[in-house]
């Protein structure tokens, strides 16, 4: 497992982005705990685990990917979150 870390500029409000970012986890069978201030994550990604923390500030979303499999870049994840956020 690796990880990675990375920050996405959010253009809509914080409450909109928490949303948004909640539904895309559980929407994949994963766990979202967290407010607009900072959290945590998993999703299970076919028999594999995706999982880290987060921080908001100042219109960023800071993701901190503490596992995930070797197979997945972490330009996937990143990617993957900044179309779900638009």
């Amino acid at each position: 497992m690796s990880t990675c870390q990375f920050s996405l500029d959010i253009a809509i409000r914080p409450e909109e982005a928490l949303e948004k970012a909640k539904k895309a986890v559980e929407s994949q069978g994963g766990s979202f705990t967290g407010d607009q201030a900072s959290g945590s994550f998993s999703i299970s990604f076919f028999g594999n685990t995706i999982s880290g923390t987060y921080t908001m500030t100042d219109g960023m979303l800071n993701m901190m990917i503490s596992e995930k499999p070797m197979i997945i870049p972490c330009s996937a994840i990143e990617s993957y979150l900044k179309n779900k956020l638009s």
